[in-house]
């Protein structure tokens, strides 16, 4: 077998045991959770029958491990269950709540990878001048601030004081592209803040090491631009670990929102979990944990095949 598809397949197979395991901790997880789900469903005037009743009826009575490989196996077969608190099939729910948190990500994305591309290379190229120091001291200054708290700065100032933006960020089908861009841009704006410093930082230490490569030095003494030496050598031979941190900060985007989504009311799938976790809606969160855990792992599956594919070393193997 080729050594890069032999690499790919053990990563995939890595991957798939990692989802597995993530799936017994998060089921460990909700089952040690304090609080009785029937007692919460009926309120403290339920009675002893009706709590056992819905117990047996919900399957609470049955053997922990019976319960996980019932569970996930469903899982294997596209069944995420039944919200507990609501009825309705968590799959349905889920699906449009998913589709507004990528959303939301994908426009984080489009402005943060490119912007921190950029930025990490005027850093490069300025290095330890003051557009480097500047550019440094705003993103890690940003980085350093909890995402809530530049959510409400930005609604203070942004929504309050100037109000150019709304500060909640509901959006619905009926509204145009246009519409939705313009309610989401307050929380885009407050994410992008949050991974570019982690995104500069990592590129210009990446494009630095290999500036520092013979063949740079090669370049240099042939007289060429920096800009170009940086654009056309060090680049494109940084790239693997520039896809490593970028796809992090892309797992980030749509793992982490959860705060974000909160502060501006974003009908996403972090509000869709905590607003099931204060109900204490445990195939909720356990199908919301598990998508969570899949969309991080297969991130990091990407960014893996990715830097395999750019190692010159695995591709054309002696």
């Amino acid at each position: 077998m080729h050594p890069v598809v032999k690499l790919i397949a053990q990563r995939l197979a890595l991957g798939l045991l990692l989802l597995w395991a993530a799936s017994v901790l998060i089921f460990v997880g909700t089952e040690i959770l304090p609080g009785d789900v029937a007692q919460n469903i009926l309120g403290q005037s339920a009675t002893p029958q009706a709590l056992e009743n819905l117990r047996a009826q919900l399957g609470l009575n049955e053997p922990p491990l019976t319960r996980y490989f019932s569970w996930f196996g469903g899982v294997l077969q596209g069944d995420l269950g039944t919200a507990l608190s609501n009825g309705q099939d968590i799959a349905t729910s889920m699906g449009k709540r998913l589709g507004n948190t990528l959303f939301l990500a994908f426009w984080a994305a489009v402005v943060a990878v490119p912007l921190a591309i950029v930025l990490g290379i005027i850093a490069v190229r300025y290095r330890n001048r003051w557009p480097d120091k500047v550019i440094s001291t705003f993103t890690l200054a940003t980085v350093s601030v909890p995402e809530f708290l530049l959510g409400y700065i930005a609604i203070f100032f942004l929504s309050v004081q100037v109000r150019w933006l709304p500060s909640l960020a509901t959006i619905h089908d009926g509204m145009s592209l246009g519409e939705k861009l313009q309610v989401i841009a307050l929380p885009v704006l407050v994410l992008v803040l949050t991974v570019l410093g982690h995104m500069m930082r990592m590129t210009r230490a990446a494009i630095l090491n290999v500036m520092e490569s013979a063949y740079v030095e090669t370049a240099e003494l042939k007289g060429l631009r920096p800009i170009n030496i940086i654009a056309r050598h060090a680049l494109p031979n940084a790239i693997a670990p520039v896809v490593n941190v970028v796809m992090l900060n892309l797992a980030y985007l749509v793992v982490g929102v959860v705060v974000v989504e909160v502060v501006f009311v974003y009908p996403g799938m972090g509000q869709y979990l905590v607003d099931h976790v204060s109900k204490r809606d445990v195939p909720v969160v356990q199908a919301c944990g598990l998508v969570f855990a899949a969309v991080y792992i297969g991130m990091n599956l990407i960014a893996d095949v990715v830097s395999i594919l750019a190692n010159p070393r695995l591709r054309h193997p002696k």
